[in-house]
């Protein structure tokens, strides 16, 4: 990992850790601290995602004319200036004025720094780095949140606020951690300064490209069916059919942690050679057993604790799919791009997991609320079932070094291997200066 990429990969470590401070308790702080109502707090949560649909469908564009570097600086001062403000803000004009600076901030840093570990790494070493990025986010969350747990009290609102300074100030260390990073000229990129020009067209010209297309929906399906279910219906079944307490859901979301940060390099050793398609389609079988524990969960009545077990079994599983997906899925995104359309295929894609991320909590709530629990089973194992198809289809879209780039690398012959015969064979003297060239 160079320099430049360590660096990248530190300061979205402590964003993720000031992150982790406010994410747990910016429901409670909004409708209870603030005193501003439950409706409040739901538009709050709206608003961040409403905020992410509007920036989006632009940053990919900005990147790609701009180069992510100003951008991500961007984002994290609109991060910044958002969180100080959901800190500050007592009343509702405010706090939702915060919160959309927040949401688009947030969401402009997601693909700008994509873009910026893509210029950083290889195609063969991009795996790795995705991972890493994934695994310090999930560690900066979880880190945060238990550390804000001891600094938070519901009863001083100046605990809240220093909560929420601190997330400021780590987007801050954001921005300048990546302001800092001089960006390498790799191959995947050897234009890195793109053109008005190269970016004209480009929703035309990424809708054209099927493959992307096709990943996009296995992206909606794969959001919807895990992210989109954590904080609603998988919660809310597990309180209202599983019945554990709301502690034992707090033990469930540690388990999903604690899988993905004890397992991701594990798993990354398993899988960064494998069929990125292969590996996919495994996600969805893993997860389908997730979604049979979560419903048997619901059945086993009067075994508190085997059905709890379940339960937490499901968010663990839902870990271990993480983890194979976090070295698999963006880099494939960027394998696929264009070298002046990597911003925009990062950003469309950011968009369809906000759009998961909006639909996916709606439709899980609305089911569960209602009581159609085994048809919410149900529906999520069917789409389980589908990434698993979704996948290996994608498989024979792919070209062999968008599905394996380690297995396309060792097919290359060696240059050096291949002259020197010839030099063997010859004995010239222009061979031998052809094999100094090769050198």
């Amino acid at each position: 990992m160079g320099a430049a990429l360590r660096r990248i990969q530190l300061g979205n470590a402590l964003s993720a850790f000031g992150n982790g401070f406010t994410v747990p308790y910016l429901y409670v702080y909004v409708a209870k601290v603030r005193d501003l109502g439950a409706n409040t707090a739901g538009v709050v949560l709206a608003m961040l995602a409403v905020a992410a649909l509007v920036v989006l469908p632009l940053t990919g564009r900005a990147i790609d004319r701009r180069g992510p570097l100003p951008v991500a600086v961007i984002g994290t001062v609109s991060a910044a200036i958002g969180a100080l403000g959901l800190g500050l803000s007592a009343t509702e004009p405010l706090v939702v004025a915060s919160a959309i600076a927040l949401g688009a901030g947030i969401a402009v840093i997601q693909p700008a720094l994509a873009t910026m570990i893509v210029w950083c790494s290889t195609t063969v070493t991009r795996s790795r780095a995705f991972a890493t990025q994934f695994f310090l986010n999930n560690l900066g969350l979880g880190v945060g949140g238990l550390v804000g747990g001891l600094l938070v009290d519901e009863s001083h609102p100046a605990s809240f606020v220093r909560l929420f300074a601190i997330e400021a100030v780590m987007f801050l260390v954001l921005g300048a951690a990546v302001a800092s990073v001089r960006l390498p000229r790799t191959p995947k990129v050897e234009d890195a300064v793109p053109t008005e020009e190269r970016a004209k067209g480009a929703w035309r010209a990424m809708f054209a490209d099927r493959r992307m297309v096709w990943l996009c929906v296995l992206g909606f399906v794969l959001f919807f069916a895990c992210y989109g279910q954590f904080e609603s219906g998988l919660a809310a079944y597990a309180t209202e059919v599983t019945r554990i307490p709301p502690s034992s859901l707090g033990v469930a979301l540690a388990a999903n942690t604690a899988a993905i940060v004890a397992a991701q390099f594990v798993v990354l050793k398993l899988v960064e050679r494998r069929r990125r398609s292969r590996v996919m389609a495994l996600v969805g079988m893993v997860w389908t057993v997730a979604w049979l524990a979560a419903g048997l969960s619901g059945l086993v009545h009067g075994a508190q604790v085997v059905a709890t077990t379940l339960l937490i079994s499901t968010y663990a599983l839902f870990g271990i799919g993480e983890s194979m997906l976090s070295p698999t899925v963006a880099p494939l995104v960027a394998d696929l791009a264009p070298a002046s359309l990597i911003g925009q295929y990062n950003s469309a894609f950011a968009l369809v997991k906000q759009l998961a991320l909006a639909v996916g909590p709606a439709v899980g709530a609305l089911m569960v609320g209602h009581g159609m629990y085994g048809a919410y089973i149900a529906m999520l194992v069917v789409c389980a079932l589908g990434i698993t198809a979704l996948s290996l289809w994608l498989g024979r879209m792919l070209r062999p070094g968008q599905d394996n780039p380690h297995r396309a690398v060792a097919a290359v012959p060696a240059p050096r291997a291949e002259v020197t015969e010839s030099v063997e064979t010859t004995g010239s003297v222009e061979t031998t200066g052809s094999v100094a060239a090769a050198v």
